[in-house]
């Protein structure tokens, strides 16, 4: 029998139908916020407050974006995040590749016992005071240390590029390099890391945007506020409504343009914080969903 002759049941199509609604009313209750942001980013700081905007800009107007980059402490955060994000992210990954690598081998030793104390980290932690003593004790409060080495390491990517390893990169090319007198850590950079471009692209945008979207650590670790990543600005701004008008360079504002360019600041900072991982992703998207599947189909 073809099946691709078989006629659909009317339960088949009430599921399809079902199905299609569903998705798609998930679809727009995802997608409404952010035109919602990107809109009120957009309008003027009057038409927000008043509650004009809906779905498309009112009046038109930059004077959010304006405002951002005359807030000085946005640039501060900026650049703060661009750092932890750059050097965290590239602790992130020469960690996980040096841990991965060893685990994919069957000829290492002791590899399951090195997994067991991997996966006993994911299920039990020392909790949120001893981390704090410890990276007090370290001499890494209120500095970019403690912003990269505590998140040095996540077990899931670990697991992901370990099994990328063990599916993408046969034992037998290891044995074959062997016999033309190559020896681990020439095989390890000359040919695992050159064939390895899929999961490391993965793993790199996974660590990129939980650096660059970091901001608990932060809290804990971080007393100067020149230190602050870009988050927890926005934090500040968000929850506690703290904007520091008098930060703003230009003339003095009056009372209520003040209070509506304080919520239209709300709205330009979530935008302009989305959009350096908005830019790189497109570039990085076809090794995205390969690197990933090759990843999770052997654990």
């Amino acid at each position: 029998m073809n099946l691709s002759l078989r006629h659909e049941s009317w339960t088949d199509k009430l599921f399809t139908l079902a199905n299609g609604v569903f998705i798609t009313l998930l679809f727009l209750s995802v997608l409404y916020p952010i035109l919602y942001i990107i809109s009120a980013s957009f309008s003027d700081s009057q038409a927000v407050v008043s509650g004009e905007v809906w779905l498309w800009p009112v009046r038109p107007s930059l004077e959010g974006y304006t405002a951002v980059f005359e807030y000085n402490q946005v640039w501060t955060g900026f650049r703060n995040s661009f750092i932890y994000t750059s050097l965290g992210t590239a602790i992130n990954v020469a960690v996980t590749v040096l841990a991965a690598y060893p685990l994919s081998r069957r000829d290492f030793f002791g590899k399951n016992v090195f997994m067991i104390l991997f996966m006993f980290t994911t299920m039990f932690t020392g909790g949120l005071i001893p981390n704090y003593l410890l990276v007090r004790e370290l001499g890494m409060l209120d500095t970019v240390w403690s912003m990269v080495l505590p998140t040095a390491l996540t077990v899931w990517n670990v697991i992901i590029t370990r099994t990328y390893f063990q599916m993408s990169i046969p034992h037998e090319l290891l044995e074959a390099a062997q016999l033309d007198g190559c020896n681990d850590f020439q095989f390890f950079w000359k040919i695992v890391i050159r064939l390895s471009g899929p999961i490391l692209a993965v793993i790199t945008l996974y660590y990129a945007a939980a650096n660059w979207n970091q901001y608990f650590n932060a809290m804990i670790y971080l007393k100067t506020q020149d230190m602050y990543p870009l988050q927890l600005v926005l934090k500040d701004i968000l929850v506690q409504n703290d904007v520091d008008v008098a930060m703003l360079s230009g003339d003095p504002l009056d009372a209520a343009r003040r209070e509506a360019l304080k919520t239209l600041l709300k709205y330009s900072l979530i935008v302009i914080s989305t959009v350096p991982l908005m830019v790189v992703y497109p570039f990085i998207q076809k090794y995205l969903v390969k690197g990933v599947m090759i990843g999770s189909l052997k654990g």
